[in-house]
């Protein structure tokens, strides 16, 4: 991950300008934090740094929850923070800022509320998630031309690329997507989907809820996938492969095939090691029985007008509330200016939290830096979030 070690930095008057980024506001820790995050603004990305102290030096980086891809725009970030900043530098590893392939390609690149306004319908659509290498999705794509793939991935590294394949390749029927596959996967529409492939999921042994396939992914997949659809499930990990053919068969109705070290049309470079090293694969594959009625799910997840921000933040409570089937859970609080805080907060789903900001002032609340998609556990989780902002 891109980074820059400091001995020092000067705080600057914000908001400023420097080639493209905006630097907006400091946020400075004020309960449960130790660092301080700094507001970015490029082109329609908004983001953040984080200012870490360890021992006695800084670490400038990209702040995890508000992730950007890809990297060059962090790099650039970066690059820009520390000439305003006038830091003092000991380290950094940014080494080039703009990959010229990886910018010809990043139309290709979308962030989350381009699928929620524009979700491509006019084709078929195929899903890749966890794409690693992207050489299975790269073939997929050169072979079907008249099908809209769709690659999701949070590795960045895999994700700049697979960009830079798309502009060598020229492809032009690829969109790609850092973000939560299985948060994704909620507000696909219904019956459009031909195939998701999920191959050689990270397996997760100490933390099955972290896995990829569960009831509720394969209850989102059947609805997205037009009848006669496939959920593929390609593993070398037998223990995934057993709990996953046990979620399958729990259905009340299931058509599945499964295969074993058949070889594919193509392998990624995992694959190959797996198979070097004598490593068994596992295929199962689920296909769709019917049609799924439309999905429906629209929330704007604004606030109302917030009457208790000066209890709120006094009382600031970083205890998780859980409730049935969701949970919210404030866990830093931020200054961005007299009045004005920043509070980090998850919340959702169990097994699928959503992670984000909430820009504080008197009278006034918003996500940062982007609104929640419109999931059931979030819509729950925004209405008692307000619920909290007004007691």
């Amino acid at each position: 991950m891109p980074h820059i070690v400091v001995k020092s930095y000067k705080e600057f008057t914000s908001p400023v300008k420097s080639d493209g980024y905006e630097f907006l506001w400091f946020a400075k820790e004020f309960k449960n934090a130790k660092d301080t995050l700094v507001a970015v603004r490029f082109e329609e990305h908004q983001f953040l740094l984080a200012i870490k102290p360890k021992d006695e030096h800084y670490i400038i980086k990209g702040d995890k929850i508000t992730r950007i891809a890809p990297t060059y725009i962090l790099k650039g970030a970066l690059k820009h923070f520390c000439e305003l900043a006038d830091c003092e530098i000991l380290y950094d590893n940014l080494s080039s800022i703009k990959p010229i392939h990886v910018d010809k390609a990043k139309s290709f690149l979308k962030e989350i509320d381009y699928f929620i306004e524009h979700f491509p319908t006019k084709k078929e659509v195929w899903i890749e998630i966890g794409f690693g290498s992207g050489r299975h999705l790269l073939y997929q794509a050169k072979n079907n031309p008249d099908i809209q793939f769709i690659g999701i991935e949070i590795h960045k590294p895999s994700i700049e690329q697979l960009l830079k394949q798309i502009a060598l390749q020229d492809i032009h029927n690829l969109l790609v997507i850092d973000y939560d596959a299985r948060l994704f996967l909620e507000f696909v529409p219904s019956n459009i989907v031909g195939k998701i492939f999920v191959h050689f999921p990270v397996p997760w042994d100490k933390k099955p809820h972290r896995r990829v396939i569960s009831k509720k992914f394969i209850q989102e997949a059947e609805r997205a996938l037009k009848p006669d659809g496939v959920l593929e499930l390609r593993t070398d990990s037998r223990a995934y492969f057993d709990y996953a053919l046990e979620l399958f068969l729990e259905r009340e109705k299931s058509k599945l095939e499964v295969t074993k070290n058949i070889e594919p049309p193509v392998s990624s470079k995992y694959e190959d090691r797996w198979v070097r090293l004598g490593k068994d694969i596992y295929d199962i594959r689920m296909y769709a029985l019917q049609e799924s009625p439309p999905l429906e799910l629209n929330f704007d997840f604004t606030f109302s007008k917030i009457s208790s921000l000066e209890r709120f933040i006094k009382n600031f409570d970083i205890k998780p509330k859980v409730f049935d089937d969701y949970f919210v859970h404030f866990e830093k609080l931020y200054m961005i200016e007299d009045g004005k805080f920043l509070a980090e907060v998850s919340f959702g789903s169990f097994d699928r939290p959503t992670h984000l900001y909430l820009i504080l002032s008197e009278g006034s609340a918003q996500y940062y830096p982007k609104k929640p998609i419109a999931s059931q556990a979030n819509i729950k989780a925004h209405k008692k979030i307000e619920e909290f902002l007004n007691v």
